[in-house]
């Protein structure tokens, strides 16, 4: 694009989406940055003074509807249009066995990393411009060919529901170009992936930007890891 994306990156206070919103910033793309908890987020409160008038924050629980339609409300005071949406939040709940998965658990998951990715796309719909991007971050967990044990149900459920909400999601907005993709980025060392993680979220966010700015239309709902490779379904 000859002109700065606009770009909303959510769950951008930590892990790849600070780092989406660190390298998209470098790039000179203007991009909104939502989570929870924004005056909390000293990370991006560092950005938005690095990067005046350029890095903003908005609050943004995927979970909540309510707080869903509020952002929708609020974003054309930041931006008149958006080029590319970033639905990075996402919940892992960790040690979960086969016999006491929580209720609780799965309802907050797919809340949060299916249903929240897709409400939000719908409500944001109206002002994606034509050719703008929109990604899932999704996982190798979620892919059902790839399934080898019982592990992370919840979240595996839900990063499941999620790629058919991409695949949905491409179809709904095929006629205005968007491109849809859900994107594996690998395993990063996060708080979600730990130390010993085999990609820096530098390497991964890289590695997406590049998938992303290569993909075209004829890639709009396809399953995609860190280096435009197909990930099995």
């Amino acid at each position: 694009m000859s002109r700065p994306r606009r770009c909303l990156v959510t769950g951008a206070n930590r892990g790849l989406g600070l780092e989406f919103a660190q390298q998209l910033l470098e790039r000179g793309d203007h991009v909104l940055g939502a989570c929870r908890h924004p005056g909390r987020a000293s990370a991006l409160n560092d950005l938005v003074g690095e990067y005046p008038g350029r890095m903003h924050m908005l609050p943004l629980d995927t979970a909540d509807a309510r707080s869903i339609a509020e952002l929708a409300r609020e974003l054309p005071l930041v931006f008149d249009g958006l080029d590319l949406l970033i639905n990075n939040a996402g919940v892992l709940h960790s040690g979960e066995r086969f016999g006491s998965v929580q209720a609780l658990n799965l309802d907050d998951s797919f809340r949060t990393n299916a249903s929240g990715p897709f409400l939000l796309t719908q409500a944001l719909a109206p002002v994606l411009a034509r050719g703008a991007r929109v990604v899932n971050l999704s996982s190798s967990w979620g892919s059902i060919a790839e399934l080898e044990a019982f592990r992370t149900p919840s979240y595996a459920i839900s990063k499941a529901a999620q790629n058919m909400a991409s695949a949905l999601l491409a179809k709904a907005l095929a006629e205005r170009g968007v491109v849809v993709l859900a994107l594996n980025p690998g395993w990063v060392q996060t708080d979600m992936g730990g130390a010993h993680a085999e990609l820096t979220p530098a390497e991964a966010v890289a590695g997406m930007l590049q998938v992303i700015d290569g993909a075209g239309i004829a890639d709009s709902g396809r399953f995609l890891d860190h280096r435009g490779e197909p990930v099995p379904w």
